[in-house]
């Protein structure tokens, strides 16, 4: 999905070697220029930012080492949450670009390096997602919906203890328009919302995952939106977490985001980051949070 609704555009008449040379002398100096650094590198796409950082290290032998490097790497780890934020919220070519990265990195297959950090039937719903095989289809057929919704019904709320094979197969295989279709149904025939019934029957990270990628059928900024709000809720900012979305949705659905985001809590994603961060950092968000709602 091509980046109409981000806020990061690919930048004109770009030169990689140019902009690494404004680096090198912006943090060479007596101090760093932290000014020309935030300038830069939240005004240029992911792929030129890549771009930079290679003709940085050709440059100086040396790679890039400025307190924003997690701005230009877009935030990495194997933690549950991650895992399940990615692979929720991701299209079936995101996922496949993103395993073809990850072959080229580690020479390694994504699902091979997954299969060892997780497991039970969270890995069988998280491996399912990371093959990138879901359905594409965009017709919607109800009556299909309304048995998948019954099925989801009887293999939960219906039975005493959960059959989650039946979860994992629907939520993690069928289209996103047929699932969107199938949660309608599912609140007709149960009285209560699919989230709240994998909240009900349904603990730990197999129940997170499968939350997420109910709320991602219902809307991915949505969904962002929330995990934004969160990052900056209570005493302490979960700064890993805040700069990997503003990073990897700031090229895809950030205005998105942001409208969503001013709906769910009356004040703009913007505010909330002003009063939430501070110096270097605050700047870096901001720049690519773009405007005020």
């Amino acid at each position: 999905n091509g980046g109409e609704r981000g806020t990061i555009k690919p930048k004109a008449n770009f030169d990689a070697e140019q902009d690494a040379a404004a680096l090198k002398k912006a943090i060479d100096g007596f101090g760093t220029n932290e000014k020309i650094v935030i300038e830069i590198l939240t005004t240029r796409s992911s792929a030129q930012r890549q771009l930079i950082c290679k003709a940085y290290e050709k440059a100086t032998k040396d790679s890039m080492k400025v307190n924003t490097e997690g701005l230009l790497q877009g935030g990495a780890g194997t933690k549950d949450k991650v895992l399940i934020e990615i692979f929720a919220s991701r299209s079936n070519q995101q996922i496949k670009a993103l395993s073809d990265v990850y072959f080229k990195e580690t020479k390694k297959q994504l699902t091979a390096a997954l299969e060892r950090e997780v497991s039970g039937d969270y890995s069988k719903a998280l491996l399912l997602l990371a093959l990138g095989k879901r359905d594409e289809s965009t017709t919607v057929d109800v009556n299909k919906a309304r048995e998948d919704a019954k099925t989801l019904y009887n293999a939960g709320e219906k039975k005493w203890g959960t059959d989650e094979s039946k979860f994992i197969e629907i939520l993690c295989k069928k289209s996103i328009p047929h699932l969107r279709q199938t949660v309608i149904e599912y609140k007709n025939i149960s009285g209560k919302t699919l989230q709240q019934s994998i909240e009900g029957e349904m603990s730990g990270d197999l129940e997170n995952l499968l939350v997420a990628v109910v709320k991602c059928v219902k809307s991915v900024p949505g969904y962002f939106a929330e995990l934004l709000h969160e990052s900056m809720k209570g005493a302490g900012t979960d700064e890993s977490t805040l700069t990997r979305i503003m990073v990897s949705r700031s090229e895809i659905d950030l205005l998105d985001i942001r409208a969503e985001f001013k709906k769910l809590y009356g004040h703009s994603l913007l505010s909330a980051i002003k009063s939430d961060l501070s110096g270097d950092q605050c700047e870096c968000v901001k720049a690519i949070c773009g405007g005020d709602d």
